[in-house]
């Protein structure tokens, strides 16, 4: 994607989880002037072959948020996976830099907070996700106060039609194979079980100031229409566009601009039918844990997070079925004790408590 903008952007700082190969030849091109990778784990076998970049090597987690809290960056683009992120956006943020996220956790575990301290430091927010884009692309130049609710569109994911003794069987690979997306096998699961969707609901309430009654979900099995804004007086907005992850990323790239880039068009005689359904929530309770631990507020989202994360890896590793999934995260909101207005320390020890209790679960 900068590649395309060549000479608009210098990269500062390349980061990575294990896949080196791929960071080597981005350095290559770019010369950052550093490169962070995660995997401790492949230090011995990659330091020496890094070092002729020129450019600083930082490994693990350590290296990650101390890159993060530089303060060399205008633009920290977050699209780690997980809880992970919070941390590195908490420095990204005090060091004084705007972010573009992808990362949904970090408002999912910490909304109220982060989205504090960046209103505290006139700093942006600029959402990478496909349908937080669409909402965010909607409101531009609107009256934040004249909208009536937002509507996040969800394809349904490969089990729409199931029923529920059907999604008792479900195996990984069917799980895996998405109609319309491709994504990282962890955000697949998520899409399948409809839990990424109730992530979405918990970001878009700090993104958009909105209380949770106000987020709507709808399945839109074409993924044509990213999202929806309806405002006071009936009148909706939509975008759309070809699912392609690239369109919002090159618009948190370059907003409040909006730069020519070749990613194909819509064909309008080809979709000829655009669905709606509800969400069905009996068959996919993740979405309505999701509101219910918004509802709870505090470190509520926070567990609920964590516990999908070891969940999903669970299901992924063959330890639980697919409706595994809903349950686990069903117990370990059960059984938390909510802070309700957690600091980070707070928000990092739930984080720590509900990854303690599902693994222990898991094994028993």
């Amino acid at each position: 994607m900068i590649g395309r903008f060549r000479g608009q952007f210098e990269i500062t700082c390349l980061t990575v989880y294990g896949n080196v190969d791929l960071v080597f030849r981005q350095a290559e091109r770019f010369h950052p002037e550093c490169i962070v990778v995660a995997d401790e784990t492949l230090k011995d076998g990659w330091e020496d072959r890094l070092k002729p970049l020129g450019s600083e090597i930082l490994w693990g987690r350590e290296g990650l948020l101390e890159a993060s809290g530089r303060g060399n960056e205008d633009l920290v683009v977050n699209a780690l996976v997980g809880a992970v992120g919070l941390e590195a956006t908490m420095r990204a943020v005090e060091s004084g830099s705007s972010i573009a996220l992808a990362n949904k956790e970090v408002l999912v575990m910490a909304g109220e907070l982060v989205t504090a301290e960046m209103d505290k430091r006139s700093l942006s927010l600029v959402p990478i996700d496909s349908e937080h884009s669409a909402i965010f692309q909607c409101l531009q130049g609107e009256d934040a106060g004249r909208v009536r609710r937002i509507i996040l569109t969800a394809s349904g994911g490969p089990f729409l039609n199931k029923t529920r003794e059907e999604l008792e069987q479900v195996t990984v690979e069917e799980a895996l194979d998405h109609p319309n997306w491709s994504m990282g096998r962890k955000v697949t699961i998520d899409s399948a079980s409809l839990m990424n969707k109730g992530l979405e609901v918990i970001e878009a309430r700090w993104l958009f100031g909105l209380e949770p009654d106000f987020v709507d979900v709808v399945i839109h099995p074409q993924s044509i229409i990213h999202s929806m804004v309806e405002f006071v007086d009936g009148s909706i907005k939509a975008q759309l566009g070809v699912p392609d992850m690239r369109i919002p990323i090159a618009y948190a790239l370059t907003w409040p601009d909006r730069w020519p880039g070749d990613y194909g068009t819509m064909d309008f005689l080809s979709a000829r039918e655009l669905t709606f359904l509800p969400p069905d929530r009996e068959r996919f309770p993740a979405l309505g844990l999701a509101y219910e631990a918004l509802k709870i507020g505090g470190t509520a989202p926070c567990v609920l997070n964590g516990a999908d994360e070891l969940a999903v890896e669970a299901f992924l590793s063959g330890q639980i079925k697919f409706s595994g999934i809903p349950y686990t995260i069903e117990e370990a909101l059960n059984r938390h004790s909510v802070v309700s207005s957690p600091d980070l320390e707070d928000i990092l020890e739930a984080d720590r408590w509900v990854r303690k209790v599902v693994r222990e679960e898991i094994l028993k």
